[in-house]
């Protein structure tokens, strides 16, 4: 389907990079991703993702807008206090591009629906901050074949990386299992810098166009940190997939989904 004059003009950025055009931005348009979190993370991710034209998207959040939320979950504004965090987000990235098909999910994700949640979408975010739900989302994304991109904030850090299964290392391949409840302090505790999110979460952005359009090398096998107080980045070469990990080796231990007890944290550096 051609391509009407408004998004000619609204796509005109990405059309004339020779590593997107025409063809990529019609991938962008064709193409469904599934964020899950609408916090620090999901938010900058998925009003970037919106404005690239990512023809469907779907927003999973079972938590509302709160005050504190404002300082770096730049999706949602101080008359969005109260409202759930997918209606908020929805709202504003349909403002950005009304081109954008949004799904919302006000609803936690467990072991009972993730797999349903997740069927239907190309690429996977996610936008979480507790370690039960990003072993869960990983766990489901190896066993359905779903591409997804993992990241973590906490205080002045970040870090994020790419799997693909059956291709690349996947989350337990880094990190066997949850640490211990309280072994890791919260962002509660232990705060984190707003922009952080916005560092982090456009990355996650990134790394779902690239993975779309087919353009560029992917963080799959590779884990980025930073370091805003240095402002240092490092790419780390991450072990080979599925050597001793339990959801992705060729002889997986783990072939049902586990409800962790939730602990929430942003990261486990």
């Amino acid at each position: 389907m051609p391509f009407t004059n408004e998004q000619l003009e609204r796509y005109s950025r990405h059309i004339i990079l020779k590593e997107i055009g025409a063809k990529g931005q019609k991938k962008l348009l064709a193409s469904k991703v599934l964020i899950i979190g609408a916090g620090g993370l999901g938010a900058p991710a998925a009003m970037y993702l919106a404005a690239a034209g990512v023809g469907t998207i779907g927003i999973a959040d079972a938590d509302v807008v709160d005050l504190s939320n404002l300082q770096r979950q730049v999706i949602h504004t101080t008359a969005d206090i109260g409202k759930k965090k997918v209606e908020s987000a929805a709202e504003t990235m349909r403002a950005i591009n009304p081109d954008v098909t949004v799904n919302t999910y006000h609803e936690f994700v467990s072991s009972s629906n993730i797999l349903d949640l997740i069927a239907d979408y190309d690429f996977v975010l996610d936008g979480t901050d507790n370690f039960p739900a990003k072993f869960l989302i990983n766990d489901a994304c190896v066993m359905l074949n779903k591409p997804l991109s993992h990241a973590g904030i906490i205080r002045f850090k970040g870090q994020l990386t790419t799997i693909i299964p059956k291709v690349s290392p996947c989350y337990r391949c880094i990190f066997k299992n949850p640490p211990p409840k309280g072994a890791v302090p919260t962002c509660r505790e232990a705060g984190v810098i707003g922009a952080m999110g916005g560092v982090i979460g456009s990355l996650q952005a990134m790394e779902a166009v690239k993975y779309i359009t087919g353009t560029g090398e992917l963080l799959a096998g590779y884990l980025l940190t930073y370091d805003a107080l240095k402002m240092e980045f490092h790419k780390i070469k991450l072990p080979p997939r599925g050597k001793g990990c339990d959801v992705c080796s060729d002889t997986p231990k783990i072939t049902e989904l586990i409800d962790y007890e939730q602990a929430a944290c942003d990261m486990k550096m």
